[in-house]
């Protein structure tokens, strides 16, 4: 427990107010709203609040030096049906260790996923499990200041803040496309969506396989949400912009069903003329013809286990693996 802070140690109004060299209700009028102090000291106490990493506190003060019994759970997607899966596992833990969860969504922003932390942190939950191990500084700010067990999930190749849970994207990428290029397919396309980090670490694994063969890498990228309606624009713009495409690689299985669903409305034969694959193992791809090549990954393990390390920690036990890495598995199905 060394590396937890106490929840007691947090910046108070007080503290801004010593700083600032007003009293704390001009403080606490600043935070109600911002206009009913003068612009000077507006300035002042925005800056004070930045250096001390200052939390609100909407708790009860009885819980202000308690356990709460409640942790924080941050997603990009509440649609995504990765994600869901992770917080059935995460669930199946808490609920059974006696806590509650607060989940928050962020729709892949950093900025959001800072507000979102401060929101939760303001009700002084004892611990906070993430979907994404890329933050602003003023989230990594408030993770400190908090002092709470924190833990990344999904990702087990980056730097964590102290603990990841998660797979290897680049891993898995490069895997899926080395068994496509070993299947003799040579003009593979990448289609990626979001454009957030995992989507970027499976691109890289992609194109380190195409590179490793002396292949050109092609990308067809958008910053929209992932769906079947998407993967269908995605092959139709790949086939327009790449008319010598014969494979494509998807960062999801969403938008890879998309792209045969549109490719066989299209006559084209999947995958005698185009091979197609996806990512995570969704029971769709699965169970449509013909089934999807993907790299199926453990959504549900790894929301329990983070979930299992985090409750670990909170009573009292130190971190034993800075990162677990919970694996994948390359499936060829039928459409490379």
């Amino acid at each position: 427990m060394d590396n937890i802070m106490s929840k007691k140690k947090r910046p108070t109004l007080q503290d801004v107010a010593n700083i600032v060299g007003v009293t704390k209700m001009t403080v606490s009028r600043y935070l109600r709203d911002p206009s009913l102090v003068s612009s000077a000291i507006q300035a002042k106490i925005a800056v004070a609040l930045e250096e001390l990493g200052y939390i609100p506190n909407r708790a009860p003060d009885l819980l202000s030096h308690a356990k709460s019994h409640a942790i924080g759970i941050l997603v990009p997607s509440l649609t995504n049906q990765v994600f869901s899966e992770v917080i059935r596992g995460i669930e199946k833990v808490t609920k059974a260790a006696g806590y509650q969860t607060m989940l928050a969504h962020y729709g892949y922003s950093a900025e959001l996923e800072e507000e979102r932390i401060s929101f939760l942190l303001s009700y002084h939950i004892d611990g906070l499990i993430l979907s994404d191990s890329y933050h602003t500084a003023r989230t990594l700010k408030m993770i400190k200041t908090a002092g709470i067990p924190v833990i990344e999930m999904m990702d087990a190749a980056s730097p964590a803040i102290e603990q990841a849970v998660g797979v290897d994207n680049l891993e898995a990428g490069y895997q899926m496309v080395s068994a496509m290029i070993g299947r003799g397919y040579k003009n593979i396309v990448y289609l990626g969506a979001r454009l957030d980090a995992r989507t970027q670490f499976r691109q890289q694994g992609y194109e380190k396989a195409m590179q490793e063969h002396g292949l050109v890498a092609k990308s067809v990228m958008t910053e929209a949400p992932s769906s079947f309606t998407l993967g269908a624009e995605l092959l139709t713009r790949a086939m327009a912009e790449h008319p010598q495409t014969d494979g494509l690689f998807c960062t999801n299985d969403d938008l890879a069903v998309g792209a045969i669903f549109e490719a066989q409305r299209c006559g084209i034969k999947i995958p005698d003329q185009i091979a197609v694959a996806g990512f995570h193992g969704h029971n769709v791809g699965q169970s449509m013809v013909p089934k999807l090549a993907t790299v199926i990954t453990p959504r549900e393990k790894i929301g329990q286990v983070t979930a299992e390390q985090l409750i670990a920690r909170l009573n009292g036990q130190a971190i034993k693996h800075k990162v677990i890495d919970l694996g994948f598995k390359i499936q060829l199905g039928e459409s490379i």
